[in-house]
């Protein structure tokens, strides 16, 4: 009795809980004593479900022999430890209570935590812990003003965006053309050269009265279809002229078409005459117009097969001011829309020719309705039909289209598009266009050759000083003289007092000491006496304390595209090159020497300005010349000095076709008054059209050689 009584004091609650199968074993903070007090409060449940059934009390002796007892044992413990009154309660819903408590306590605890996070409302009062002091009211935090980070500049996402452009934009319109083609041009081109040496063929032996009599009305009729074949193959060209006059546009194509209906009627008297129409000249208008839109549509192409491929676009722009009241011509960064926006405008050659066939209409219709009255019906629409050919010569139609074609097979070669006939305006005039160090030699062109040391100087001090000088000089020696420098381990000084020259040579003062560094005639003429037998044509020569210390053999390397666009620029008199590069060694006598050019027109600004130049910003609307996709100064160069041939082919162009055609006008003006219309044969007219092909098609190659 007394073991039992030992092993009952010394069970707690959760003894008794695992003793009775009371449910799952409970956490320590669960069965707290701040847990159990809120037992008392639960409601008091009914007898029948806190009564236990006489079976259960049945097997449980224990409990049965000690109850008599138990009110002693248990009485000497606390109300608290109990946990219960005199009421029997089970042991499972003593568990079950205990849990939900803990469970709720857990609840209020989260909800206490949520609540403290949150801006406490007015007249609440806060836990202690929390309590602001009274000194310092809470307040709302101050929010810091972060600024937001530059956007970074990433050559890959330059990279795509400049693609998602060129696939939208050029290479679409690339694909259109190439589904277009030019294989139905150039065969319809080649039908009409035939239709011509039949006809001209049949008009010859019509001339030599070697055509029966009896076979001369189907000649004149195979003359007439020969000319609804021409007029065939140049449908399109035709049915563009008609659309050009509902659009209030006048162009070489309307003209062809006014030429078509007079030489068809025109086609009609001859048949009723007898006398050969004008088939092999009207034919070879067609052909001229075919070729134009073949060129066209080329050059369209070759330029949109230059864009879609780029992967850098560079822009050459004309920016008004740049140098002693100058324009100059410069570079910077491109847009795929400087293209595109200006690539097919009409261009002015376009706008002229329009206006004057128009011109040369009015005064035809003038001339044949004068021929009419004079001669009657049949020589008026004679006269207008042959005095529409002769209006407008046949290489009138190519003399726009032909020099653009051929200056594009150039620039295609070196990755440049010009920015439509706006971009070819912008470069009359006088301009300068500036010449870097990279631009003339680019990076690996120049190398070291060799060094040699004279005198007592240390070398290593000799390298060191002359490293220091051609720093602060800048250009592109830099990086030859510190990779010798590094290779020394040699340090680099501060230079006081950095002059340049206007003779070729640099100087400073290095650690207290003078010291000058040019060509061998610069140094000569510093008064530096110079040993016999050091003399190199490319070498930097130093002078320390007026010593000769050393020499630095340099190789130049001529770089094709660079050597090409310092030719070309030199070239051309209305560009004055301007030399804004830093290296010493670039004086005209050795460009001259390497590049074979005439330095006349060089300018060498001052080291004041040329840093004034470096600091110029492009206008958002300088007028943009072209687009450049590779590097090097050649791309750039060829596209000025190819938009200026352009420009000066077309005007000549112009000059000369408009020459004939008023010629051709005045002569058949005679002839109408006169009446003399035996003159007016299809070979005669056909070789006038030929003698003025002559000067057109040596003009459309001015843009040949640039």
């Amino acid at each position: 009795m007394k073991e039992h009584e030992q092993d009952f004091d010394s069970l707690d609650l959760e003894d008794i809980l695992k003793e009775f199968g009371g449910g799952e074993e409970l956490p320590e903070e669960e069965l707290s004593e701040e847990a159990l007090p809120d037992l008392t409060e639960l409601p008091e449940e009914e007898p029948e479900q806190t009564e236990a059934p006489p079976e259960e009390q049945a097997e449980e002796p224990l409990a049965a022999e000690e109850a008599p007892e138990a009110p002693e044992e248990t009485s000497e413990e606390p109300e608290e430890k109990r946990g219960v009154t005199g009421d029997t309660i089970r042991l499972e819903d003593i568990a079950r209570a205990a849990a939900q408590a803990a469970e709720k306590r857990k609840e209020e605890k989260a909800a206490r935590e949520a609540e403290a996070v949150e801006e406490p409302v007015a007249g609440e009062e806060l836990p202690p812990e929390e309590e602001p002091a009274p000194e310092e009211p809470l307040q709302e935090p101050e929010m810091e003003y972060i600024p937001p980070e530059p956007i970074p500049f990433r050559p890959r996402s330059r990279l795509r965006e400049l693609k998602r452009k060129l696939i939208a934009g050029p290479e679409k319109r690339y694909y259109e053309l190439s589904e277009m083609g030019v294989g139905k041009l150039q065969l319809a081109i080649l039908v009409c050269l035939l239709v011509i040496a039949v006809s001209a063929g049949a008009g010859a032996l019509y001339a030599f009265d070697m055509i029966p009599e009896n076979r001369t009305r189907l000649m004149v009729f195979g003359q007439i279809l020969a000319m609804l074949i021409g007029a065939l193959m140049g449908y399109n060209q035709i049915m563009d002229g008609i659309g050009g006059l509902f659009r209030g546009k006048f162009s070489l194509n309307t003209m062809l078409f006014v030429t078509f209906i007079a030489c068809f009627i025109d086609g009609v008297f001859c048949l009723k005459e007898l006398r050969v129409p004008i088939c092999a000249a009207f034919t070879l208008e067609v052909t001229m117009a075919l070729w134009s839109t073949y060129q066209r549509r080329s050059t369209e192409m070759g330029q949109m097969d230059t864009m879609r491929k780029a992967t850098r676009l560079d822009s050459v722009l004309k920016v008004e001011d740049y140098y002693e009241g100058r324009p100059g011509i410069l570079r910077g960064e491109g847009q795929v829309e400087d293209f595109m926006d200006h690539y097919d405008e009409p261009t002015v050659p376009e706008k002229q020719q329009g206006r004057y066939a128009l011109v040369c209409l009015l005064v035809s219709i003038i001339i044949a309705v004068a021929a009419g009255v004079l001669h009657g019906v049949s020589m008026g629409f004679q006269i207008l039909s042959t005095t529409l050919l002769v209006a407008v010569p046949a290489s009138f139609f190519i003399a726009a289209t032909r020099p653009m074609a051929i200056l594009e097979r150039r620039l295609h070669s070196l990755g440049t598009v010009l920015c439509g006939w706006s971009g070819v305006k912008a470069v009359k005039g006088r301009s300068v266009y500036p010449l870097s160090d990279q631009d003339i030699f680019p990076t690996g062109s120049i190398k070291m050759n060799g060094v040699k040391f004279f005198g007592d100087r240390d070398p290593e001090v000799t390298i060191s000083y002359a490293t220091s000088l051609i720093c602060a000089n800048g250009g592109g020696l830099v990086p030859v003289f510190q990779q010798l420098l590094e290779s020394r381990n040699g340090p680099k000084y501060p230079v006081k007092n950095f002059q340049v020259y206007p003779g070729g040579g640099i100087g400073g003062e290095i650690c207290g000491e003078p010291v000058v560094m040019g060509s061998l005639k610069f140094l000569q003429d510093m008064g530096v006496e110079i040993p016999a037998g050091t003399m190199v044509n490319q070498a930097a020569y130093v002078s320390i304390r007026g010593e000769f210390c050393g020499l630095f053999a340099i190789n130049y390397a001529r770089m094709k595209y660079s050597a090409s666009g310092v030719a070309t620029i030199c070239a051309y008199k209305g560009l004055t090159p301007l030399i804004t590069a830093d290296d010493f060694m670039l004086t005209p006598a050795f460009l001259k020497e390497k590049f074979g050019v005439s330095t006349r027109q060089l300018v060498y600004p001052t080291r004041e300005e040329k840093a004034v130049l470096s600091g110029v910003q492009i206008p958002e609307d300088a007028p943009v010349l072209a687009l450049t996709t590779h590097e090097g100064l050649a791309p750039a160069a060829y596209a000025v000095t190819g938009a200026r041939a352009l420009r000066t082919a077309c005007r000549l162009g112009l000059t000369i076709h408009i020459v004939g055609g008023c010629l051709g006008m005045l002569i058949m003006a005679a002839l109408a008054v006169i009446g003399a219309v035996e003159l007016l044969t299809p070979l005669n007219i056909l070789l006038y059209q030929l003698i003025w092909m002559i000067p057109g098609l040596l003009v459309t190659e001015w843009t040949r050689a640039i």
